[in-house]
């Protein structure tokens, strides 16, 4: 398994260059779990990446709703928010484990359900230094290799 990597993301839309490549290798039954405070961008990243698979869905936080489903021309997108649940076994009462192997999961706060997805891509989002649009972003590949590429 590769070792962590960390990009160094400019703006917004190197952010959103990278959902373009998450769009380009994920697919059904991948599980991506974005972690980082509020504000940092993961569902901007989210956003990016239900765009990049064609769908025109307004993207929104599912903080209170829990979980959305996305429809894209190629497979669905189930967006969820753990930042509210107690745990895993809640996690799991959601029910998105019934259709997960036919869509890309996208978790945020998934850090909180990670022993659910052993095998999985996290990404850690934290605000950059070189500015107010700049994040970093630390990809950890758990379980398998996805085939992102050293730099963008």
């Amino acid at each position: 398994m590769p070792a962590d990597q960390v990009r160094d993301l400019a703006d917004i839309a190197a952010l959103e260059c990278l959902a373009e490549e998450l769009g380009d290798i994920l697919g059904p039954g991948d599980v991506v779990l974005l972690e980082g405070p509020i504000g940092v961008g993961k569902t901007r990243l989210v956003s990016a990446f239900v765009a990049a698979l064609g769908s025109t869905d307004q993207v929104t936080s599912p903080t209170y709703t829990l979980m959305h489903v996305y429809e894209t021309p190629s497979l669905p997108v189930l967006h969820l928010d753990a930042y509210r649940l107690s745990g895993v076994a809640e996690y799991l009462d959601l029910g998105a484990g019934d259709f997960a192997h036919d869509s890309i999961t996208m978790v945020e706060w998934g850090d909180r359900v990670a022993d659910a997805h052993p095998e999985h891509l996290g990404l850690v989002l934290e605000f950059g230094r070189s500015g107010e649009t700049s994040r970093r972003c630390t990809i950890r590949r758990r379980g398998r290799s996805w085939p992102l590429p050293d730099t963008p």
